[in-house]
């Protein structure tokens, strides 16, 4: 009897005439499991249990390619996407156990030989990525009838967060220190919240300034990004209209910060590099280089984003608010921005102490018993009928 315990309750698996046989039983009991692996192999043997014929599951790198594909086309309008699944899934590739392994034969044990092997050179960090882009290969495997079930494929646990938020002393280095476009871009970042790629695409026909619509100085239209609620309006700063104004006068078509070509905008990866050049320059210790951190290491750019995000929680914004500027799919998510100080706690209870003053003074006005003079009128007409 081929029988485990996954979760609470026993499973079955058995090769039967060249089939792998893997089912829940659907009970905890182990007797009863027992029983139920037995008749199920009963039926096969009488033949009552139709055997299905598939082919052979192809191997981890016979499918990738047709995954990578799946991924390029489903995400036809987010080309980092696709790039970050072609990248990481080629990671994968290059440990030979996992690459020539049929997708039928990737169990646990094989994953958690990948990760070891990953674990002495990458970060936790690193390491999940790849982990998630194995699975979801194996999920769409699976909905693809390719195979039959998924190995449970476990993240690691430790991994850091990167909440880093810039004082306004570090962005007044920053800024100094960048040089254009990345002390636009970061300008840009730091006041309205944006995602890097939301920021890289924004073309002039986004950037609304001195206008009678949304926003006293103007406003930001995302048409698209991470999810279907990235698509907003973000409002726009005095400082961000000044570094916006001149880039719409100019006379580079379409985006705002246009990239080697007129068809395409900044790349990110030149933005990253230029990121790091101003907060960890390469430079020359005694006969060596070494990097020279002047900001912490924490600092990335997406840091940008969270400060301003962070930043707004501490105005006072609640979490439905930032959800709307940030773009989240969840509130869940912008809940982590919002931390009520005690003066705001103390307003909040002002302000319901104050209303719930206001409803009581208008039940006392009318009062429990009082009767209105009409309604008491008509009583004593319908009285005398009686």
């Amino acid at each position: 009897m081929a029988l485990y315990k996954r979760g609470k309750t026993y499973w079955y698996e058995f090769m039967f005439d060249g089939t792998r046989y893997r089912r829940s039983t659907g009970v905890k009991n182990l007797r009863i499991a027992e029983q139920i692996e037995a008749a199920f192999r009963t039926q096969l043997a009488k033949g009552e249990v139709g055997i299905e014929t598939r082919t052979k599951a192809p191997t981890l790198n016979a499918f990738a390619q047709k995954f990578i594909d799946f991924v390029l086309v489903r995400h036809a309008d987010k080309p980092q996407t696709g790039e970050f699944y072609s990248k990481k899934i080629k990671q994968v590739l290059k440990f030979d156990a996992l690459r020539e392994k049929r997708l039928d034969q990737i169990d646990e044990a094989l994953i958690e030989d990948y990760i070891a092997w990953r674990r002495q050179t990458v970060s936790i960090t690193t390491t999940n990525r790849e982990l998630a882009t194995l699975r979801r290969l194996l999920n769409v495997a699976k909905e693809w009838k390719v195979i039959r079930s998924v190995p449970r494929v476990r993240l690691l646990t430790g991994e850091r967060q990167r909440d880093f938020v810039l004082t306004h002393e570090q962005e007044k280095r920053y800024l100094a220190a960048s040089p254009e476009p990345l002390k636009s871009i970061a300008i840009l970042l730091i006041d309205t919240g944006l995602r890097l790629g939301e920021a890289l695409h924004l073309q002039k026909s986004d950037v609304h300034i001195n206008s009678n619509g949304e926003g006293r100085l103007g406003w930001l239209t995302v048409r698209s990004g991470k999810s279907k609620n990235a698509k907003r309006s973000v409002p726009i700063t005095a400082r961000l209209a000044n570094v916006l104004s001149p880039r719409l006068a100019n006379d580079a078509p379409n985006w705002i910060f246009p990239g080697d070509s007129a068809e395409s905008p900044l790349l990110a990866t030149s933005v990253a590099h230029a990121h790091i050049k101003v907060c960890r320059p390469w430079v020359v210790k005694g006969k060596k280089l070494a990097r020279q951190y002047n900001f912490p290491a924490d600092f990335v750019l997406h840091s940008l984003r969270h400060t301003f995000l962070t930043r707004v929680g501490e105005a006072g914004a609640d979490a439905f608010t930032i959800m709307k500027l940030a773009g989240h799919s969840s509130v869940t998510v912008s809940q982590r921005y919002v931390h009520p100080t005690s003066e705001s706690v103390e307003l909040a209870f002002q302000r319901l102490e104050q209303f719930n003053q206001k409803a009581l003074a208008k039940t006392e006005e009318v009062g429990p018993h009082k009767i209105p003079h009409k309604s008491l009128h008509r009583g004593r007409k319908s009285l005398k009928g009686l």
